[in-house]
């Protein structure tokens, strides 16, 4: 059986704020992690702890990838000035 293969280009892939969008998500989690602190007993108690800590894994990835955005947008703007 053949594999299927498309026939078409693919698109370009879309640009927007992404450096934005990242620090926006990075923000959701951390307010997230801070609204369910003073929770910390009753989560425990309910088994739910992983919840706490989701929130703070969120945080700590979004914060590489703040780092890792920032740098690729910069690595965009040498390559765009280096082509000028």
């Amino acid at each position: 059986m053949a594999k299927w293969t498309p026939t078409h280009e693919a698109p370009e892939p879309l640009e927007g704020p992404v450096t934005a969008t990242v620090t926006g998500g990075t923000i959701l989690w951390f307010v997230l992690f801070l609204v369910q602190l003073p929770f910390y007993g009753r989560l425990d108690d309910d088994g739910h702890l992983w919840w706490l800590w989701t929130c703070l894994a969120g945080t700590g990835l979004g914060l590489i990838g703040i780092w890792y955005v920032r740098g690729r947008d910069a690595a965009i703007e040498r390559a765009g000035a280096a082509r000028s």
